[in-house]
């Protein structure tokens, strides 16, 4: 498995741990890890504050040419919002761990020049899966249900 995704199903487990939503994400640029993050939005009370959202503020501030060298790693296919992050700061790649329990704007991310590529792996479907049929009110909270 690739090792990026790895690390963003590690950030979704330690999101799941703390009674939050899992879904995990990592920033990657020149084959190093920048960022990392998870979706809290339970944990802190926030709605906005998805694993990409995360994974971004903990990168910090970055400048345009290290966006532009970027790889946005996600366990699940980015919202509208998380999308429109990436596009903002031109993230050229965005690898998606899994797109079959919940699926972006992924077709527009694409059509504005993002390589998008969907791994479908049978670890982040099957993590969420379980999530969803465990705690459905909190994930329809969490795509605005």
């Amino acid at each position: 498995m690739d090792r990026f995704l790895q690390a963003a199903i590690e950030e979704a487990r330690k999101g799941l741990a703390e009674g939050g939503i899992p879904i995990g994400s990592v920033l990657v640029i020149g084959g190093q890890i920048v960022g990392r993050g998870h979706n809290q939005r339970i944990q802190k009370g926030s709605p906005t504050l998805h694993a990409e959202m995360d994974c971004l503020e903990n990168a910090g501030r970055l400048s345009a040419a290290e966006y532009a060298e970027a790889t946005l790693y996600s366990t699940l296919s980015p919202c509208d919002m998380c999308s429109g992050a990436s596009l903002l700061y031109k993230i050229p790649r965005i690898i998606v761990g899994e797109n079959v329990n919940f699926q972006g704007p992924e077709e527009y991310v694409r059509r504005r020049g993002v390589e998008l590529t969907i791994l479908n792996d049978r670890e982040c479907i099957q993590l969420m899966q379980d999530f969803i049929r465990n705690q459905p009110t909190l994930w329809n909270e969490d795509i605005g249900v």
